[in-house]
């Protein structure tokens, strides 16, 4: 069975950092990261870590 919340944190850190980090799709993601998470298996929870730090370079380098 597929976790539908982990595919949407997904796409939208993916679209985040697409475009160049722009703060309202930064946000969108980390809502989508919190929903996703307590929904997910341990092995989904390391790689929405892994986007969790994504989010946070790029939050860093629009500072």
């Amino acid at each position: 069975m597929r976790n539908e919340l982990f595919g949407r944190a997904k796409k939208a850190v993916e679209l985040a950092s697409s475009s160049n980090g722009s703060p309202e799709l930064i946000a969108k993601a980390r809502n989508e990261l919190s929903s996703a998470f307590a929904n997910s298996t341990i092995a989904e929870q390391a790689q929405l870590h892994q986007m969790q730090d994504l989010l946070d370079s790029l939050e860093n380098s629009i500072q």
